[in-house]
């Protein structure tokens, strides 16, 4: 039997690619610009892939990182966290949600609001959104927390001088104990120090500590984080 997800909304678009007339229409989403990708059971959660904020594409289709030459995607897939490589660009289909859950992994943001680019968002925002998801993390248990893009880490969790990788979760007010924190670099194309198999090779390194934490979905693992 699979794990249940939780409710999500189809696409407002209905299966089809937004035009730019549409992306129009989706900008400032205030709270919920995308659904998130989760688990009914908490516990079946290993590893939970947290976005800064939906673009409007993302927005338009309802699919997580949907827009065409992000390389999230992709680099999840070379990485070997997907079997298949995820097309999400008019929609995440239930059969790509289901295998995404199976193998313990899902997706959030740290704020809801859709815009155009991340650098958009204003400094409350991200650190509330940084509040927000250490409540989640205490309650979802996930054994590792990745987010997506330093920039915004650093202003939402108060940490200028931080760098991609393992974070020492242990100076982050509030951040539950036993769940570890990871950065990865952000995968839009507009970010040019990175490639795909730049990007894969983070998503290895998470998904091996996820693995080591949690072997299988719902049977985490009270273990020490692996050296680097």
């Amino acid at each position: 039997m699979g794990v249940r997800a939780r409710p999500r909304r189809p696409s407002p678009l209905r299966g089809r690619r937004p035009t730019k007339q549409d992306l129009a229409a989706f900008a400032d989403l205030q709270d919920d610009g995308v659904d998130d990708v989760l688990p009914v059971d908490p516990g079946a959660l290993r590893l939970l892939i947290v976005g800064i904020n939906p673009g409007l594409w993302t927005a338009a289709v309802n699919a997580p990182f949907a827009r065409p030459g992000n390389r999230f995607w992709p680099s999840l897939h070379r990485a070997g966290l997907t079997d298949d490589l995820v097309d999400a660009s008019a929609g995440l289909s239930d059969a790509d949600e289901g295998k995404l859950l199976a193998a313990g992994i899902g997706i959030t943001n740290l704020v809801g609001r859709a815009t155009a680019r991340a650098d958009e968002l204003s400094r409350e925002e991200l650190r509330e959104g940084g509040a927000r998801l250490a409540e989640r993390a205490k309650m979802l248990r996930p054994g590792v927390v990745a987010i997506v893009g330093i920039t915004a880490f650093r202003t939402a969790f108060s940490r200028p001088g931080a760098t991609v990788g393992r974070q020492d979760s242990t100076t982050l007010p509030g951040w539950p104990e036993g769940v570890e924190l990871w950065v990865v670099p952000q995968p839009s194309g507009l970010n040019a120090h990175e490639t795909i198999d730049s990007l894969a090779e983070h998503w290895r390194r998470v998904w091996a500590e996820a693995q080591a934490r949690a072997p299988h979905p719902g049977q985490a693992e009270d273990v020490g984080s692996p050296e680097s």
